[in-house]
């Protein structure tokens, strides 16, 4: 009986469905195709994961809180563009203009959470109309035209953020590091801190939080901040490693970044969030990504698949959370 209580308790968890989706996806990718488990194409995966995997975290957070963002895509094209026209420009050296990029960011997640906590409107429409205005202004500035990142590498900053290093077989990037870095202090703050159940009390019910003393305008003020933030850091990543400053880049993120918080198991209209389960969303779609092109699948059907997934999983949550709440 204990062990069956101990399996339901597992199953009923909403890490359990993502986890074993991405059982299923290596599984599946690698009986088609061995080389999908090569060191080689474990280390590209890995690469380009872990920058939007940054802004999902930050997103679990923010998601966790009741809201959304729609502008990180537009700030991870905006920040590098920041701060490589200071760099470029003589303005500033790199680690200050570095900096400037993510407190800009931050200013920008500050603007909209305002928007969302004292005027009291959605933030899908505060997040869609401040992704335009990011976008636009990265536009402007730059005439449309990539911001120069030579020399990037001769930079300390960079190798500290994106520098690589071989581990055995596989070849490996700093930002993977920091991806793991900033998942446990996220998970820390979220599932055993004070600031953690703030957070799950203004997602679930923001009347009884402030009732009981919660500030859920600050709360959710501070997680907008961090998310924008968190997209500049990735962006900034981002561009040291393609050695590109694109103010497009970052286009169709913000759905993307959300799908995989909402495959790992967070609830979408607030109040429940789980770090775990979103490491796990991120790695289910990259691998979905890449090994649907490994097998020969054309890239343009990727949508087709993580539109399949997002169904298939909200209807996994839906029947567990069910079946959780009829057996209690």
């Amino acid at each position: 009986m204990e062990q069956q209580s101990l399996a339901r308790r597992l199953i009923a968890k909403p890490e359990f469905g993502p986890f074993v989706l991405l059982l299923v996806e290596i599984v599946v990718f690698t009986s088609i195709n061995p080389n999908f488990l090569s060191p080689l194409n474990i280390s590209n995966t890995l690469v380009f994961t872990v920058e939007l995997g940054l802004i999902a975290l930050a997103m679990t957070l923010l998601m966790t809180a009741g809201e959304f963002d729609l502008s990180v895509g537009a700030v991870f094209g905006f920040s590098p563009v920041v701060m490589w026209t200071l760099f470029n420009q003589g303005i500033l050296p790199l680690e200050l203009a570095f900096v400037a990029a993510l407190l800009l960011a931050a200013f920008i997640g500050f603007i909209s959470g305002l928007f969302v906590t004292r005027l009291k409107i959605p933030s899908f429409l505060v997040t869609l109309g401040m992704l335009l205005v990011v976008r636009g202004t990265a536009l402007f500035v730059t005439d449309g035209f990539p911001q120069r990142t030579w020399n990037a590498g001769d930079q300390w900053l960079a190798t500290v953020l994106v520098g690589d290093l071989n581990v055995g077989p596989f070849r490996l990037y700093m930002s993977l590091f920091w991806f793991i870095l900033v998942a446990v202090i996220f998970w820390y703050i979220l599932s055993q801190t004070k600031f953690g159940n703030w957070i799950q009390a203004s997602g679930g019910n923001p009347g009884a939080a402030s009732a009981r003393g919660v500030n859920v305008g600050r709360t959710k003020l501070i997680l907008f901040m961090l998310c924008s933030a968190m997209a500049a850091l990735a962006g900034i990543i981002s561009s040291i490693r393609t050695s590109a400053a694109n103010p497009n880049s970052g286009t169709g993120y913000e759905l993307e970044v959300i799908a995989m918080v909402v495959i790992g198991g967070t609830a979408l209209m607030g109040g429940r969030g789980t770090i775990i389960g979103t490491v796990l969303g991120v790695f289910i779609l990259r691998v979905m990504r890449n090994g649907i092109v490994l097998i020969g699948v054309p890239g343009l059907a990727y949508n087709i698949f993580i539109g399949a997934i997002i169904l298939g999983m909200m209807a996994l949550h839906y029947g567990l959370e069910r079946r959780h709440q009829a057996g209690t």
